[in-house]
């Protein structure tokens, strides 16, 4: 991902094999009412289009603890589905992220890499350094998560 004008080429970048194939792994991205029980910090959906996950779709989430919850939306920015999917996360007032989580088939199932870069808002201004400090703990944690669902799941 390249950084757009204006904003730092930071990027935070983790991957995870995880031991199903591909499609079990996009089923669980492409069903927006599971992103709070994978994403790290997303606490609850409140409604997710019924296009979800094509491109200017979003799902309507907040982020916190209750009570201190902030409301807002991700949408999808790109989508190749089955391979891709990339999000503007917005988090009033801390700013806005692209989100990117690209799909890779391997001998034991799919590999998932997910870069998060920050776009907007305080974070954008933080040294890349600072920025991976706090994000790549919380993606690492976000991939767990995702394979566990995707080991789950069944159609």
């Amino acid at each position: 991902m390249r950084a757009r004008a204006g904003y730092p080429a930071a990027m935070a970048a983790v991957s995870k094999e995880i031991p199903v194939p591909i499609d079990r792994v996009w089923a669980v991205l492409a069903d927006g009412w599971t992103y709070a029980s994978w994403v790290v910090g997303a606490s609850h959906i409140r409604r997710v289009d019924s296009t979800w996950p094509a491109e200017g779709s979003g799902i309507h989430h907040s982020v916190g603890l209750w009570p201190l919850v902030i409301n807002d939306v991700t949408r999808v920015r790109a989508v190749r589905p089955g391979e891709m999917v990339e999000l503007d996360a917005r988090l009033w007032p801390v700013g806005a992220a692209t989100v990117r989580l690209e799909l890779f088939p391997t001998a034991t199932g799919t590999r998932v890499v997910m870069t998060e870069n920050a776009r907007s808002g305080p974070a954008a201004a933080l040294p890349e350094r600072a920025q991976d400090l706090m994000l790549v703990p919380r993606n690492k944690e976000s991939l767990e998560r995702l394979c566990a669902l995707a080991a789950r799941k069944t159609d």
